[in-house]
């Protein structure tokens, strides 16, 4: 009896690669340790999923903090317009939005997921469902099968230990982000036990918690076309234009997602991180001194407080008075030169203190993984393990929001599934 490939996750990834493989003429066993696969998926994209998005290969692996080269292989093998066509081929309708993200028409994560598993048991990909892996067993540094208990459901832990011999193993159990959805590092452990090196897990995509008061104060406002800068230890290092989010416990929206995973990363290190938000990236400090002059001549009979309205949001305004120490009822004509300077400056660099990510629990995503040097990026298969290959996030790969972390994670199943029935 010929023995299955089996694919550990039934993730993104997971289903990809299982019915990839399966497609190829192999027997495939999946085992998901919740009661249906895809739970993560169905919540990406608030419920929509971004699928990919319809970036060019040289701008959309600018998105990727880390795996871009390792990636190329294989984006090369099954890239975006690939994975358009495969879901439009199973009858799921497209739509692409601003900035080229790429949606299911329906706005609906579930069919999604209900395409990719009705086409891996179309391909008979047998899908176990609550069964949790214990082990890869292994025989002279290779793949021999897996251990896992299979359980009535999610609550029960009288299940009994079962065996399944295996020709080959495809590791794709995700991350450590949502644990609920069942993320919760399993891979990085069976990865560990086989001798596999993992980098240090931080939170990504995710919230960060700022030391400053003054973020409560300003929670629910949204800040558009604002540079945000990332200072580490005094030095800067990272920068984005966009759109940001103030919360209860500090700040959040696109641009300080796409830069969290840098900044958790530095704070592992105990580094001291600074956001700086320049409020008027549109003008440099000359052009912007000028604005000032004309706002204090034209509005001069005005308190310094009152003038503020023309320039900030108005949840803004008591942060400006206080962190720039002008008196609020100064009136415009009697503020100094010296006292714009600083007016100005506070509007170029406006400073954060952050204190933390959010927790795991929060990310959209895991930052770190298994080392991609311990892979091959033209096959996914392990360099240490005959017959083991990795997929998804469970690799040290990680990038900005837009659909760019998915598609990565459907290319390395693909191949993974292709290289495994091979």
């Amino acid at each position: 009896m010929n023995k299955p490939i089996v694919v550990i996750g039934g993730g993104a990834a997971g289903l990809i690669a299982a019915g990839r493989a399966a497609s190829m003429g192999k027997q495939v066993v999946l085992l998901e340790k919740m009661h249906r696969p895809g739970r993560k998926l169905g919540i990406t994209g608030k419920g929509r999923c971004n699928l990919t998005n319809t970036a060019k290969y040289s701008e959309f692996v600018k998105y990727f903090r880390r795996g871009r080269n390792f990636l190329r292989p294989a984006f090369y093998t099954f890239f975006n317009q690939d994975l358009q066509d495969f879901f439009r081929e199973q009858g799921l309708s497209l739509v692409v939005e601003r900035g080229g993200r790429v949606f299911p028409n329906s706005n609906s994560a579930t069919d999604v997921i209900d395409v990719l598993v009705n086409w891996a048991k179309k391909h008979n990909v047998d899908i176990r469902t609550n069964s949790a892996v214990q082990k890869i067993a292994l025989e002279n540094g290779c793949v021999k099968g897996v251990e896992y208990i299979r359980k009535k459901d999610n609550k029960d832990t009288s299940g009994k230990k079962q065996y399944i011999e295996a020709n080959a193993v495809i590791l794709t159990t995700g991350g450590a982000s949502y644990p609920a959805t069942g993320s919760t590092g399993d891979g990085y452990k069976l990865s560990g036990d086989l001798g596999h090196s993992i980098t240090e897990i931080s939170p990504g995509l995710v919230p960060l918690e700022v030391e400053d008061d003054i973020c409560s104060d300003l929670q629910g406002l949204s800040l558009k076309n604002v540079n945000l800068q990332v200072w580490i230890d005094g030095k800067k290092k990272q920068e984005s234009m966009g759109e940001m989010l103030f919360t209860h416990f500090g700040i959040s929206g696109p641009i300080v997602l796409s830069l969290s995973s840098y900044i958790a990363r530095a704070l592992n290190s105990s580094s001291r991180v600074e956001l700086s938000i320049d409020l008027k990236p549109g003008l440099d400090h000359n052009k912007l001194d000028r604005r000032l002059q004309r706002d204090l001549q034209n509005q001069g009979k005005k308190d310094f407080r009152n003038l503020l309205g023309g320039l900030l949001p108005g949840k803004l305004i008591d942060a400006c008075v206080c962190q720039t120490g002008i008196l609020p009822d100064k009136k415009g004509s009697n503020v100094s030169a010296k006292e714009r300077a600083v007016l100005r400056n506070w509007l170029k660099d406006f400073r954060l203190r952050v204190s933390s990510p959010r927790p795991l629990s929060e990310a959209i995503i895991t930052s770190g993984g298994v080392f991609l040097s311990e892979v091959d990026p033209k096959t996914m298969a392990s360099r240490l393990v005959s017959n083991l290959y990795f997929a998804g996030e469970v690799l040290d790969i990680d990038a900005d929001t837009g659909g760019f972390n998915l598609q990565a994670a459907f290319s390395t199943g693909w191949l993974a599934g292709g290289s495994a029935a091979n």
